[in-house]
């Protein structure tokens, strides 16, 4: 789904701008629940949302897939990845996530957390290949997909 969310995205771009190379990126977070079923937690976009899908995390680990796509359409190039990030959240009580979105407000961040701010505080580890990834955009591949377009990225 991420995969092809940033591809869609840079595609529409790159439409409007065919000289340019552009760069679309998507991300959501996956849960597993006690039964090992997958359940993507989106942006939660309302606050009851949020504490909702913060509970859900409570002790739990949850995998933030990261899809980013390169479109260069002169030069005929489409590159695309995916990072994941596993994200351990420690055991969060209601007043605890209730501070939390109060004061942070995550309302359009993937499930419900900023690891930037104060969400760093409900984690007990981030396991990463890149530490840029949880905040959207893995930049330590991206620099490397754009050395493969050509750019000169120092």
């Amino acid at each position: 789904m991420v995969g092809r969310l940033s591809l869609a995205k840079a595609r529409v771009v790159a439409e409007r701008h065919p000289d340019a190379c552009v760069i679309g990126s998507d991300q959501a977070a996956l849960l597993l629940d006690a039964h090992q079923r997958e359940h993507i937690l989106g942006k939660p976009g309302t606050r009851d949302r949020c504490i909702e899908q913060l509970k859900s995390c409570s002790g739990n680990t949850v995998a933030y897939l990261t899809g980013v796509a390169v479109v260069c359409r002169s030069a005929g190039v489409e590159l695309e990845f995916m990072d994941t990030t596993r994200v351990t959240f420690r055991p969060l009580d209601d007043s605890t996530i209730e501070r939390y979105v109060e004061r942070e407000s995550p309302l359009d961040c993937a499930g419900g957390f900023k690891s930037e701010g104060l969400g760093i505080s409900l984690c007990t580890s981030i396991d990463s290949d890149d530490p840029s990834a949880l905040i959207g955009l893995p930049l330590i591949r991206l620099c490397e997909a754009l050395r493969r377009v050509g750019f000169d990225v120092p």
